[in-house]
């Protein structure tokens, strides 16, 4: 009994605890299933317990676009001047961290190069294969009807058409400002509900992961993938801690920690920045974060903050690159990581997202597109690994910025009060 109340106490404890019977689970059905020549298998009964996980999924995608509607409208509606004004300290952590994120994945790449084995036939993919096409296709995402930008999960129409009705009602009467609030108060505790049921939907997620790929994918691209990680360990680790500790001044791992183990966990198997903002705000909820600054900041960078795309993008191009042995000069490793700085930063509007930008960057270097084409279908291909830990980083990043620009603002303001 003492043991369930402590699990109950804490919801990270029951993901944890979910995440290791869902590994041993799995590994136990992956011992019953059929053996496929590509290395996974076929567990009928993996199906299942994958069905306990899209229904999570698909709970925290579904009240997501709502969420971020009506959460922007109300802040904005509600906002004065004066608030939020960390807004854009949070921003501007926002792009210096995606571009710190892919400075290091050139500098690892350089470093540790891997190469690929650029066989078969991979299927057509429609992708960006310039900056305006990139650009463009933000341009169109923006003006997306709010209707079809809901339904779609297009997070920059929803920003977009949010801010716009914000703006709005700011001048308007005090009753639809009650409905608005209502309705805030409505969207809460809808998502209370769904969080509740995260270790759960962990526990499908990791089992059926487990029973139908086993670890078979480490051993196919052991070298890629470690660079893909071992990057990100870098940023989440060393890069966003220096970031923290420039703003606070004081030890920043703790809060780095809880991040990681609060959004990173959940993201990892939810694989969707989007789909975890609603864990993200009850985080921020817990962090004594403003609610005027994060329902904003939140929302913004589960659509621009993708430190992990950046990686992606910038460390398969590479691999490529040494695989048909094209020489990359300096510059071309700096517009790079600009190129994957914007790229990133429109990777929530692309479908298949920073994959599918991974031609915009060869095109830098030179590579041809049917060479981009297999980039990419090797990218599907660990794609479970690489996804995982890309949202985990973008999304505990969210976090992490906002509480440390937040909690840098409300010390200036009472530095500023008491004297």
């Amino acid at each position: 009994m003492q043991f369930l109340r402590w699990l109950g106490k804490s919801l990270v404890r029951q993901i944890l605890l979910a995440m290791l019977l869902g590994i041993l689970i799995g590994r136990f059905l992956m011992q019953t299933g059929t053996p496929q020549p590509e290395g996974t298998y076929i567990v009928p009964a993996a199906e299942y317990f994958q069905i306990l996980g899209e229904f999570f999924t698909k709970a925290l995608r579904a009240v997501a676009p709502i969420l971020v509607f009506i959460l922007i409208t109300h802040a904005i509606s509600r906002h004065q001047q004066g608030q939020a004004r960390g807004l854009k300290t949070i921003i501007v952590l926002y792009v210096i961290g995606t571009f710190a994120a892919a400075a290091v994945a050139v500098l690892a790449s350089t470093w540790y190069p891997t190469t690929l084995h650029l066989t078969g036939n991979p299927e057509a993919v429609t992708a960006p294969e310039s900056l305006k096409e990139v650009l463009t296709t933000l341009l169109f995402k923006i003006t997306d009807n709010p209707i079809s930008a809901a339904t779609n999960g297009n997070y920059i129409g929803i920003l977009a058409w949010a801010i716009l009705a914000g703006v709005a009602l700011r001048h308007a009467n005090s009753v639809t400002k009650t409905v608005l609030d209502d309705a805030a108060r409505v969207i809460h505790y809808v998502v209370s509900l769904v969080i509740r049921i995260a270790p759960y939907g962990v526990f499908g997620l990791v089992t059926a992961t487990v029973a139908t790929t086993g670890f078979s994918t480490f051993d196919i691209y052991a070298r890629l993938i470690a660079v893909l990680l071992g990057s990100m360990a870098v940023v989440a680790l060393i890069v966003n801690p220096l970031m923290v500790w420039a703003i606070l001044r004081q030890n920043p791992y703790p809060l780095v920690w809880r991040c990681l183990t609060q959004s990173g966990i959940p993201a990892f198997f939810t694989r969707s920045s989007a789909a975890n903002i609603p864990i993200n705000l009850d985080l921020c909820e817990e962090l004594h974060i403003r609610e005027e600054t994060y329902s904003i900041s939140i929302p913004l960078g589960a659509t621009i903050n993708m430190a992990g795309a950046a990686i992606t993008i910038a460390v398969l191009s590479l691999a490529a690159a040494n695989t048909i042995h094209v020489p990359v000069h300096p510059l071309n490793a700096l517009l790079l990581c600009f190129l994957a700085t914007l790229g990133a930063a429109g990777a929530s509007g692309v479908p298949g997202g920073s994959l599918m930008l991974i031609p915009m960057a060869c095109s830098l270097l030179g590579i041809d597109g049917d060479t981009s084409a297999q980039v990419i279908a090797i990218g599907v291909l660990i794609g479970i690994i690489q996804d995982s830990a890309e949202t985990a980083l973008n999304s505990s990043s969210d976090v992490l910025f906002t509480a440390a620009a937040d909690l840098a603002d409300q010390r200036k303001t009472a530095a500023v009060s008491a004297s």
